[in-house]
């Protein structure tokens, strides 16, 4: 059975993966500038995030759920940077402040992800 951290981690991916799709419109505006194909790069990150959080509600998919948890949050971790980017030229002090402090809130989820990787089938 999945630990409560690791059930709370799939919950997230599975919000955040279907808000992709309900409203990609904030994912686009974040996918950094360099890439091509916004709307197609959210909806793929949207289908990984819930499969993601499929995965770690297993027993025999956790881990390599887990893992790919884990490396979808560093592969994402540029969109979060354009954002913070973003809104230093035209956020609100509120809106930087939490854009900024996203940032190395992903090294906790990262390692929330890698823990549930470890957990025991």
């Amino acid at each position: 059975m999945a630990s409560r951290s690791t059930k709370g981690l799939s919950v997230l991916f599975g919000v955040l993966g279907t808000l992709h799709f309900v409203k990609p419109a904030p994912f686009e505006a974040i996918v950094p500038k360099a890439l091509p194909r916004k709307k197609e790069l959210v909806y793929a990150s949207g289908v990984a995030e819930l499969a993601c959080a499929a995965g770690l509600l297993h027993p025999r998919t956790r881990r390599l759920a887990g893992l790919a948890s884990a490396g979808l949050l560093v592969a994402v971790f540029p969109a979060n940077v354009q954002m913070a980017a973003d809104l230093r030229k035209k956020g609100s002090r509120t809106a930087q402040a939490i854009a900024y402090a996203r940032l190395p809130l992903q090294v906790p989820l990262i390692r929330w992800a890698l823990k549930a990787a470890r957990e025991p089938k």
